[in-house]
């Protein structure tokens, strides 16, 4: 990616981004509506009377307005504790300010985060959390630009030099600045919600078998219970994969520059690579693992195009790649 290039970067996936958002939505009002079909079966002719019914408002979607409702409280409840969950076992703490940094490597990492706040025209200075667990990454939480924090291994503000730092922490600034913690939080609790009801219409359809339109729901239940957690979680894999891409984007952007975050990937890939042995993951791992900087699998140079499509990131390479225009 030349510097200049970033800009399309950032538009060609926000496009992504809008399209897998909407078939979201579309897919947890259609299981709303499935639901109410399943429901009013029990007392109507066919599906299309049904449909036409809801459409024309002679019937209410009881079950559809119920699962919007459910959604809206998990969504807010998830966003109010996303902080908590993001650095619930790890071996953090926040660097509240620059007096209150311990040692040069506090220091420096409060002023990087600082400086870039001001370049990136933040309202809001990011909480700063250092992490002291030995592992090599890096991410971002908080459901708005003031609710943000900002997390970072020691071992890599070790490994990484000002400027590969710099791009690190750039990379997170525009994950906070395009609401990527938000996105991905929203994402992942509708498909949750989804899968979830899914499994109970499987469920209720076998008990239901002998009742009227009992083969149909039977039909679509096993449909859906095999179709539904595969298009589910590839569509989230393809958000995060997207917003990755992005950030690296406004990396370049904050930094006027590509080098410098090309060679964090390097370096992180490279203490993944050589280090395995010694680098010591954190048993809650998995809850951060679509928002770190990497993703252990991502080190891998040969990768089915299936593992692709279910990982949380690009391949390394893929990233460098796009970095320097050759995508």
């Amino acid at each position: 990616m030349q510097v200049g290039d970033f800009r399309e970067t950032i538009r060609k996936n926000n496009r992504r981004t809008t399209f897998v958002v909407g078939v979201f939505i579309a897919l947890y009002i259609l299981l709303g509506l499935l639901i109410d079909v399943a429901l009013y079966l029990q007392t109507e002719v066919s599906i299309s009377n049904i449909l036409v019914s809801i459409a024309n408002g002679s019937l209410a979607p009881k079950a559809t307005i119920i699962t919007v409702i459910v959604a809206c409280i998990s969504i807010a409840v998830t966003f109010k504790m996303s902080d908590k969950l993001m650095l619930m076992g790890t071996n953090s703490k926040e660097i509240t300010s620059l007096n209150a940094a311990l040692d040069d490597e506090e220091k420096q990492l409060y002023n990087i985060v600082e400086e870039l706040k001001i370049s990136a025209g933040m309202n809001y200075m990011p909480k700063v959390y250092i992490i002291e667990d030995n592992y090599t990454n890096a991410f971002a939480s908080g459901y708005s630009e003031k609710s943000a924090l900002i997390a970072v291994t020691r071992r890599l503000v070790r490994l990484l030099n000002r400027d590969e730092l710099q791009a690190v922490v750039a990379h997170e600034l525009t994950h906070i600045r395009n609401n990527d913690i938000k996105l991905t939080l929203f994402a992942t609790v509708l498909a949750n919600i989804m899968l979830l009801i899914v499994d109970v219409l499987f469920r209720g359809a076998f008990y239901g078998r002998n009742r009227k339109g009992g083969g149909i729901i039977i039909i679509l239940a096993i449909f859906l219970r095999v179709v539904f957690p595969l298009v589910t979680y590839s569509l989230l894999m393809y958000l995060s994969r997207t917003r990755e891409y992005m950030a690296d984007a406004g990396a370049v952007e904050l930094m006027r520059a590509n080098q410098p975050m090309i060679n964090a990937l390097k370096k992180i890939n490279g203490d993944y690579e050589d280090n395995e042995s010694e680098i010591t993951l954190p048993k809650t791992d998995e809850i951060r693992r679509a928002a770190y900087i990497f993703n252990i699998d991502s080190k891998k140079k040969y990768r089915s195009k299936m593992s692709n499509m279910f990982s949380t990131h690009p391949k390394t390479q893929d990233r460098i790649n796009e970095l320097q225009g050759n995508s």
